[in-house]
């Protein structure tokens, strides 16, 4: 109840981050349900729906991800000094998150199970002249309980995430909530750099070993997945777990680069925020470098030949460009609220707010500029052994 009230008096921008988690789990809902549909309807293709399954949980992870950088960003479950005394300590918040997760996930999969039985015509005329029947398994039993446990995966793994990432945060004292925080020493360098970079040579060596023998053909993306290898697959899950990895201990790169030869005040602030934030913002970063390579190579193989994209292709295309987008911007958003203490404390002392402008654009210009070519270069990669 305490969660639904709060949801309820929440902004405007609060409850439109949480509708957004609620389509990303109508989205992937509809996209399981659909793999069942086609498992239904399909018996003796059992190779071509275990594949379609594989390839719904990468837009599953997208919203999980999604859905964790909302419940870090939501109001009613930051941190304030007084909490604990009434019973709300890291633990209870952590758990109000969940439940808020919950409950936006349950009407996703809720709506995506009404959507998905009303394009079979389950619940009226099948619409649409019947082209989606085939697609969907309508002309097949659609079993009940495996429907129920493929619906109920995203809400339980978001909240499961939710709840663990918010139980480590620590609590907010007095001093940290009305006093800002004094001037401190760079926070350390990320410790992934090494095993993303390796993980992420790893996922190309894999793409490369499953695209032998076909230079020049490219392989059917996941609306056709019948003929998909899978170690395409596992190479792709290798690169963008690399490259999380890697991305906070580039993002702390960039920041010493700000900060070489001779920095000013600007550059100096917009350094040190870079390497203070390289864990916050660095694993989305990094998460949305290896999806836009992953497009770019699919844009690079199909450019000139027939394009095998299907609807279901489309839609978890968009799902995760979406997710891993918004959880990019969220992310953002959050470090902005962490350090408004710091930027109201600049601005009493006399800081020009044009100066905290510029180290915020400055910051975002060097990202792009180190991540633009990174992104590049691994979509080059993965799509080079298809097109030599």
């Amino acid at each position: 109840m305490l969660a639904l009230r709060l949801a309820r008096g929440s902004h405007p921008l609060v409850l439109m981050r949480r509708l957004l988690v609620a389509a990303a789990s109508a989205g992937v809902g509809f996209l399981l349900l659909c793999t069942l549909g086609y498992a239904s309807g399909h018996p003796a293709q059992a190779t071509g729906s275990v594949l379609r399954l594989l390839w719904c949980f990468v837009p599953l992870a997208a919203t999980v991800q999604f859905a964790v950088a909302v419940a870090r960003t939501d109001p009613s479950t930051r941190p304030r000094a007084g909490l604990s005394a009434v019973g709300l300590g890291p633990v209870r918040l952590s758990v109000l998150a969940a439940v808020s997760t919950a409950v936006s996930t349950t009407l996703g999969s809720v709506v995506a199970l009404l959507l998905f039985l009303h394009l079979r015509g389950d619940l009226t005329g099948l619409p649409f002249d019947g082209d989606a029947a085939e697609l969907l398994g309508a002309n097949t039993p659609l079993p009940l309980a495996a429907a129920l446990t493929l619906l109920v995966l995203v809400p339980l793994a978001s909240s499961a995430a939710s709840a663990l990432a918010l139980r480590n945060r620590p609590p907010a004292t007095a001093e940290e909530t009305f006093e800002a925080p004094e001037p401190s020493a760079p926070a350390p360098a990320p410790a992934g750099l090494p095993w993303g970079v390796a993980l992420t040579a790893a996922g190309l060596a894999v793409e490369a070993y499953a695209s032998r023998g076909s230079a020049g053909h490219a392989f059917p993306l996941p609306g056709r997945l019948d003929s998909t290898p899978a170690a395409v697959l596992a190479g792709w899950i290798l690169t963008a777990v690399g490259l999380a990895m890697a991305g906070p201990g580039v993002t702390h790169l960039c920041g010493r680069l700000l900060q070489a030869v001779r920095p000013g005040a600007v550059r100096l602030l917009a350094g040190r925020v870079l390497m203070d934030e390289a864990r916050r913002i660095g694993r989305p970063l990094g998460v949305v470098c290896a999806v836009l390579s992953a497009g770019i190579a699919a844009a690079t193989l199909y450019g000139t030949g027939p394009r095998p994209f299907g609807p279901l292709t489309a839609l978890g295309a968009v799902l995760v460009l979406g997710c891993t987008t918004a959880t990019l911007l969220t992310s953002a958003v959050e470090a902005r609220n962490a350090r408004a203490h710091t930027a109201e404390a600049l601005l009493r002392m006399g800081a020009p707010a044009s100066a905290l402008r510029s180290a915020t654009a400055l910051r975002a210009g060097v990202l792009l500029v180190v991540f633009a070519p990174l992104t590049w270069v691994i979509a080059e990669l993965a799509a080079l052994p298809l097109t030599a």
